[in-house]
C-alpha cells in the first residue's frame, strides 16, 4: 500500500448530475426569494441581496464546483486496498487495506438515477468512518461491489 492519488475518474455523467443538484437548491432558494419579496419581508437592499445571492450559488454552484470536483474525485481499487479522493475545498484522500472492509453498499438517489449513477459505500474497521465513492456509472458501480465483496470474502483477516 502506498500514498498516491486513485487512478481512475468518476463518470464524466457526475459533471451534470452535480450541476443538477446545485440547479435544484438554486430554483428553490429563488422560489423563496420570489416569495419573500411577494409578502413583502424582503424589500429594498435586502431583496436585491437575496437574488444576488441566489445568481451566485446558481454560478458557482452550476458552473465552477461540478467542474472542480470532477477534477478532484478519485478512485481505486487494488489487490490490497481502496483508494478515494474527494471534496472540492476541502480535499479528503482516504486509503483502508481489503482487510478492514466491514460492508459495501450502493445508493442510487432520484437524480443520480435519472443519470444512470451510483455511490459505493464502503464501511471499515476505522473510526474515521465509511468511504464514499459518488459518481460512478452503474455498471461500474456493481463491478466494483462484486469485486469488493469476493475480495473480502477471501481475506482471512477479521475486520473488527
Amino acid at each position: 500500500m502506498e500514498l498516491r492519488d486513485p487512478a481512475n475518474l468518476v463518470s464524466s455523467r457526475a459533471r451534470t448530475y452535480w450541476a443538477t443538484q446545485y440547479g435544484v437548491l438554486g430554483v428553490i432558494l429563488l422560489a423563496a426569494a420570489t416569495a419573500g419579496s411577494s409578502v413583502g419581508r424582503l424589500t429594498g437592499e435586502w431583496r436585491w441581496l437575496a437574488f444576488l445571492a441566489v445568481a451566485l450559488v446558481l454560478v458557482v454552484g452550476v458552473g465552477v464546483i461540478p467542474i472542480w470536483r470532477y477534477r478532484v474525485h478519485r478512485w481505486e481499487v487494488t489487490s490490497t486496498a481502496i483508494y478515494t479522493k474527494r471534496g472540492w475545498i476541502v480535499q479528503e484522500l482516504r486509503i483502508a487495506p481489503l482487510s478492514r472492509v466491514q460492508t459495501v453498499d450502493t445508493e442510487r438517489g432520484p437524480i443520480a438515477q435519472l443519470f444512470k449513477l451510483s455511490t459505493v459505500t464502503v464501511t471499515t474497521a476505522s473510526a474515521k468512518g465509511e468511504m464514499k465513492i459518488e459518481g460512478l456509472d452503474r455498471e461500474t458501480a456493481d463491478r466494483v461491489v462484486q469485486e469488493l465483496t469476493a475480495a473480502t470474502a477471501t481475506g482471512a483477516d477479521d475486520a473488527t
